[in-house]
């Protein structure tokens, strides 16, 4: 993969991410802690808050060589704020770390453990497309609800992102 269009795959993840929060914002706390039965991860929050995990967990491993062994949980964020501070920090690190890869970096292969403990090798271009891909998947969930509360974020599809 091109190191340009993994720049804006990341940079089109950065933007839909803070549309998302933006959205989140705009719900009470009993809004973004309440149980929906239709999120895999049990709340706004607890979505959120996967999101995150998922792209701190991955840029440790690629980045750090880290394997974490478990993921943040929803309950390490009282409050939207809470996550927001720590998911703009997160931010920063992902785009200092994406912005310093070379074409060679994209083709390295990563060693690293699963939170269960299972060991495998994947190559970093695959892992940062899984990124991204993983974000849709979980921000599209935490969209569904916000849209049933009113606070729809829009058109969240890359197309959009590339031709604003």
């Amino acid at each position: 993969m091109h190191i340009d269009y993994m720049m804006t795959l990341f940079e089109y993840n950065f933007w839909a991410n803070q549309r998302v929060r933006k959205c989140s914002a705009q719900c009470d706390t009993e809004q973004f802690v309440a149980p929906v039965e239709s999120l895999s991860h049990g709340s706004l929050r607890g979505t959120l808050t996967h999101i995150l995990s998922a792209e701190w967990v991955w840029r440790m491993r690629c980045q750090e060589g880290i394997s974490p062994s478990r993921m943040l949980k929803d309950a390490d964020f009282a409050t939207l704020d809470a996550l927001q501070q720590r998911w703009q920090q997160e931010e920063e690190r992902m785009r200092q770390f994406v912005a310093s890869l070379t074409a060679d970096d994209l083709q390295r292969n990563v060693m690293y453990t699963n939170t269960r403990g299972q060991a495998f090798t994947s190559r970093m271009d695959a892992i940062l497309g899984h990124i991204v891909n993983h974000g849709t998947q979980f921000r599209s969930e935490a969209s569904m609800i916000l849209t049933a509360w009113g606070h729809s974020p829009g058109d969240l599809d890359l197309i959009f992102f590339v031709r604003k």
